[in-house]
């Protein structure tokens, strides 16, 4: 028998603002015990950005849902609007901007897992907000998450 389907609403997840924007990681190990990858929601304002960092382990997939976009991949510029995807290789230099003047939505997944969450990102630049914390794929706290309305 396979394990039930887990809904998340994006607004019950916490935000991540520690590398700028809003980002809400809404699948994955803490929130409904996957074991392949992570995903969820980025919201950016105009002007707004998520400073450079890479993932050692993962390839980022992003879909932009909302606005423009200019994602720079090891210092190349590449223009995003509704519509395209673009694939983050591992090991890959990148920082995502809002050129546009509205709010920009894109959704993102993460995979494969790091071996551990705090392996999962190196900054490359400084955070914006590094006392925010880093509310992200964490350990198995599938219990607390989903009594908090995650089901």
């Amino acid at each position: 028998m396979s394990a039930p389907a887990v809904k998340v609403a994006v607004d019950t997840v916490e935000a991540n603002t520690k590398r700028g924007g809003d980002i809400r990681v809404t699948l994955s190990p803490r929130t409904v015990g996957c074991r392949s990858g992570f995903g969820g929601r980025l919201t950016l304002a105009p002007g707004e950005y998520v400073t450079e960092h890479l993932h050692p382990y993962s390839e980022e997939f992003l879909h932009v849902v909302r606005g423009r976009l200019e994602m720079t991949l090891d210092d190349q510029p590449v223009q995003l609007t509704v519509g395209d995807s673009l694939l983050v290789p591992i090991g890959v230099r990148h920082r995502l901007v809002n050129t546009g003047d509205e709010t920009a939505e894109a959704v993102f997944h993460l995979s494969p897992l790091a071996p551990r969450p705090e392996l999962g990102h190196i900054d490359t630049e400084q955070p914006l907000n590094a006392a925010a914390g880093n509310p992200d794929v964490g350990g198995a706290d599938v219990g607390g998450a989903q009594a908090g309305g995650v089901r």
